[in-house]
């Protein structure tokens, strides 16, 4: 795999998950307002700035996804979302401020390792 391709394939991972904790703060946010004022929770989702840059960034990822997978083999190119549910895990508890048990830090640590393994197997 080049340099440019495994930028690339950062690009939309790392995208990714930025879009989906942009998303997940701007529901929690919407269920809220719709909570505390009434109304639709996805009239709210739909006019709040979090949820709309957040489905922004998700298609700026899928583009960057598609052209990664024309470049790169899946085999290859799909362990890498594990990084992705490690970087939500990251986030979600730093940044939401979200509870995360052990077992959701071991079985990221997992994934990571099933990343690295594949990674291993590829350089072969």
């Amino acid at each position: 795999m080049t340099l440019p391709s495994l930028m690339l394939l950062l690009f939309a991972v790392f995208s990714s998950a930025g879009g989906q904790i942009m998303l997940k703060h701007g529901m929690k946010g919407a269920a809220a307002t719709a909570g505390e004022h009434g109304g639709s929770v996805a009239l709210r989702a739909a006019t709040s700035p979090w949820v709309v840059i957040g489905l922004v960034i998700f298609a700026v990822s899928a583009v960057a996804w598609m052209s990664t997978l024309a470049k790169v083999p899946l085999s290859i190119a799909y362990p890498f979302n594990a990084l992705g549910y490690l970087l939500i895990v990251l986030a979600g508890a730093t940044v939401l401020h979200e509870r995360t048990s052990m077992w959701t830090w071991g079985g990221s640590l997992l994934v990571v390792v099933g990343l690295v393994t594949v990674m291993a197997g590829q350089q072969r």
